[in-house]
This record gives structure tokens, C-alpha cells and sequence, in this order.
């Protein structure tokens, strides 16, 4: 498969899950702005997921203050945000267009209608009626384009391609996820949490990245962080969790590996055997923070190494 092909296709999964996982994180931290909390503590959270985004600074050139409604807008519907929810479907869109013919005709109109209706419901300002319907919304178009992928695509180049980038993408911003609302979690140790807020804080956590179910068939007892965390990095059976993001994307490696890949797929089956072999205590031990950190380093060193061997090389950052 040519190069660029690859590119494409690779880019326009990882905008659709980018996308979602976008509206993942602002759906978290709108459902937990609606509970009591101090002023600096709302604020500590929202600059959080920016921070986590990388976009404070350029966030606070288009804004005077961190709110909510400022937030959410920026990561929305701010064309001038590469990273908006809206830009990322356009470029999904664009990504697909360019390489319409290696792919299904249900796959094209899923990702193309898309985009479509996104426009649409920014213009009818959905966002600001209802955010959680909108964000909803963004995830069930995302499950959408992956069954569609899964169910209608060939097993060949162009089908694993698409799931690298799906699964590098997932790998990359649950870690975010987890880490915005872990940090957050120390700034609402300062408000005196009930146990029920505690409890509605961490179940918005797994419910963000469907994986409350998930929770109460592994552990059946009360939600606790550690075991919040647990779930997310270390069980392999759940599909979003940190080491099932990069199982998957190791195996897909395997499919598609050429001569001059082995560095890359022994980084990242490095990775997979480090996980997989770490203990919860072993991780609080090291510090959550500084653990998805060094993840985080090492799946852009695994995501510029890909660039390298087997699409469009980038010049300085993984993004495109």
C-alpha cells in the first residue's frame, strides 16, 4: 500500500476516535460541574483537561477565563482549535475522501453523514440546549463508523490500517481521561466530598468511557479509585482499558510489519509485556500521575515511529 494511502486512512480513524474521546473527557467534567464545588476547584478541573490537551496557552490567546461554557466552545465548535470536536470531523472526512475508493460505500456515507449533521447541530446550538445530548450524540456516530468498519470491511491493508489508528488513538487519550480526573480528584479533596458525591464522581469517570457495567461485574462492591484504575490500565478484558489499547494495536502491527519496523514493534511489545506484567499497588507506588506521564511519552515514541516507517513522515509532532 502506498505511503499516503496509508496516511489517510490512518489519520481519518484516529480523528473519529479523537472526536469521541473529546467528547468523553467534556462529558465527565460537565456532569461533575453540576456538583457542588468551590470556585477554585471548578476551575483547577477544567484547566486540567486543557492542560492534559496541550492547549491552555492557546486556549487563553481566544479566552480571558477558564469556564465551563468557554471550554466546552472551544473544544467543540472553535475552528481555530485543530482539536475541536468539529475540526476533527472534518478531518476524518477529508482523510476519507481522498482515499473513497478503498474503502465500503457504508463506511464513506457513515463517516461523510457525519459530518453533515455535526454541522447541523452546531448551527441549531445543540451544544449550548443540551451538552450531554450533543456529546451523546458524537460518541453513538463514532460507534457507528466502527461497526460499519468492522462489518463491511475487507481484512486487508486498508482494514488494519484503520485500526491502528483507532487503537493508538484510544491508547493515547483514555490515559488523558484517566489522568485529568485523577488530578482532579486531589483538588476535590479540598471541597469535603460526602461519600455519595465521591461515589457519583467516580461512577461518572467509568460511565464516561463505558465501563461502569464493566466495574460492577469485575469488583460487585463500592467504586473505589484504585480499582477504578485498575480497570482502566491493567484488565485486558475490558475494551478501552490501557492495556487492551495496546494489545490490540501490537497485534494489528503484526499484520502489516515490513523490514525496516522490528525497533517499533519491540517498543511497543515492550510496552505490552510492562503492563501486563505491573500490579495496581505498583503504580500508585510510582505515582498515577507520573505513570500515565511516562505511558503517554512512550506511546508518542511508539505513534512518530509508525509515521516513520509507514506513512507520511511528520516534522515535529505526531499530530497531522
Amino acid at each position: 500500500m502506498l505511503s499516503r494511502t496509508a496516511d489517510h486512512l490512518f489519520w481519518m480513524s484516529r480523528y473519529t476516535e479523537r472526536a469521541e474521546n473529546t467528547a468523553r473527557m467534556l462529558d465527565v467534567n460537565y456532569q461533575m460541574s453540576l456538583m457542588p464545588q468551590s470556585e477554585r476547584t471548578a476551575e483547577a478541573t477544567w484547566r486540567a483537561l486543557l492542560d492534559l490537551s496541550e492547549l491552555t496557552d492557546d486556549f487563553l490567546s481566544h479566552y480571558e477565563a477558564i469556564t465551563p461554557t468557554h471550554v466546552m466552545n472551544y473544544m467543540v465548535q472553535n475552528t481555530q482549535n485543530p482539536s475541536s470536536i468539529i475540526c476533527c470531523l472534518q478531518s476524518a472526512r477529508e482523510n476519507a475522501r481522498a482515499v473513497r475508493g478503498t474503502m465500503t460505500t457504508d463506511l464513506w456515507e457513515s463517516i461523510n453523514t457525519t459530518w453533515l449533521e455535526a454541522q447541523k447541530k452546531i448551527k441549531q446550538g445543540t451544544l449550548n440546549v443540551a451538552p450531554a445530548d450533543f456529546f451523546e450524540w458524537v460518541k453513538f456516530r463514532s460507534h457507528q463508523s466502527l461497526g460499519v468498519h468492522i462489518g463491511t470491511m475487507l481484512r486487508d491493508d486498508v482494514y488494519y490500517f484503520i485500526g491502528l489508528g483507532l487503537h493508538l488513538e484510544r491508547a493515547d487519550n483514555t490515559a488523558r481521561l484517566l489522568d485529568v480526573k485523577f488530578v482532579a480528584a486531589k483538588e476535590y479533596a479540598g471541597d469535603l466530598l460526602t461519600d455519595v458525591d465521591e461515589f457519583y464522581y467516580w461512577a461518572a469517570l467509568l460511565r464516561s468511557v463505558s465501563a461502569f457495567e464493566n466495574y460492577r461485574k469485575v469488583y460487585r462492591d463500592a467504586i473505589k479509585p484504585e480499582r477504578v484504575a485498575e480497570l482502566m490500565i491493567l484488565n485486558l478484558r475490558n475494551p478501552r482499558s490501557l492495556v487492551s489499547s495496546v494489545s490490540n494495536f501490537v497485534s494489528v502491527l503484526s499484520k502489516i510489519k515490513n523490514a525496516q519496523s522490528g525497533a517499533i514493534e519491540l517498543e511497543a511489545h515492550r510496552l505490552l509485556s510492562e503492563l501486563r506484567d505491573l500490579s495496581i499497588d505498583e503504580v500508585f507506588e510510582k505515582g498515577i500521575h507520573e505513570f500515565l506521564t511516562d505511558y503517554l511519552s512512550r506511546i508518542n515514541r511508539i505513534s512518530s515511529g509508525i509515521s516513520q516507517h509507514f506513512l507520511m513522515p511528520l516534522d515535529e509532532s505526531y499530530e497531522k
